[in-house]
């Protein structure tokens, strides 16, 4: 008597373990290959950043918004080394494993779907900016911040925005064309959100529309639970400042799923 096989289930909309484990060992191994150059490119940036506003405006600015300058440069660049390493690395790095080296195909030939290849590229990278996002700090500490308990909490703080980010540059790599269209993100985008977050002057100095469109900059929620992380904490306000980041995420993760199963399975 012939034994059948029952027809294979249809693989539900939800995270598999083993699926995202996959992906994520694939980053892990592949990473250790060229890890020294990212390390150097994710570091060196933003602590020219510091080094350069720190003690080119701090000969000039002794202190801006009740801190020594370089403390809060330092503090505020985190933000800046979180974005560099997420954003940037997951527009392009996507953009090239789907389009140049079909390495998406690939991976979703296996029984991975959509939704866990993104949520896996993008806690891959999270983590990577949650580890490059403490350079700033670690820099400045060298130069004279002083060192507190809350800072244990700013490498959760880049993880969390930096998990946003790189659902949002997956998301941009899922809806270009052609790499060229970053430009438009890069310049339109990501330029002001990086000048308007706080990181070198205060928002207090700006317009009255600025100061109430800093309050949906995702890059100024970062700098600010960093800096008070380093100098107090604010209560109820950073509260509501890491849930902006969290919602920012989801949101973020639900429109990189859609973009790239738009893109690789539509």
């Amino acid at each position: 008597m012939a034994v059948t096989t029952p027809p294979r289930g249809r693989r539900l909309g939800r995270l598999e373990r083993p699926a995202m484990t996959g992906v994520l060992v694939r980053e892990i191994t592949n990473f250790s290959s060229y890890w020294r150059s990212v390390t150097f490119s994710s570091t060196v940036e933003p602590t020219f950043y510091l080094l350069a506003f720190g003690f080119g405006f701090g000969a000039l600015v002794s202190r801006v918004g009740g801190y020594d300058y370089v403390e809060f440069v330092g503090t505020g660049t985190v933000a800046t080394a979180v974005l560099f390493s997420s954003a940037f690395p997951a527009m392009f790095g996507t953009f090239i494993k789907y389009q140049f080296q079909r390495t998406y195909d690939a991976i979703l030939a296996a029984p991975v779907d959509t939704e866990e290849l993104v949520t896996a590229e993008a806690l891959w990278v999270a983590a990577r900016a949650g580890v490059y996002g403490n350079v700033p700090l670690l820099v400045a500490l060298v130069f004279g911040l002083d060192p507190a308990w809350g800072m244990l909490a700013v490498p959760l703080i880049a993880f969390v925005a930096g998990f946003g980010w790189a659902c949002f540059g997956i998301a941009i790599a899922g809806f270009a064309s052609s790499i060229e269209n970053f430009s438009y993100v890069i310049s339109a985008v990501l330029t002001p959100l990086f000048l308007v977050a706080g990181t070198f002057f205060p928002l207090s100095e700006l317009p009255r529309w600025a100061q109430i469109a800093g309050n949906f900059n995702p890059l100024h929620h970062c700098v600010e639970l960093v800096r008070h992380a380093a100098f107090g904490s604010d209560g109820w306000i950073d509260l509501a400042r890491l849930g902006a980041l969290v919602l920012f995420g989801l949101v973020m993760w639900r429109i990189a799923i859609h973009a790239m199963t738009r893109k690789l399975v539509d």
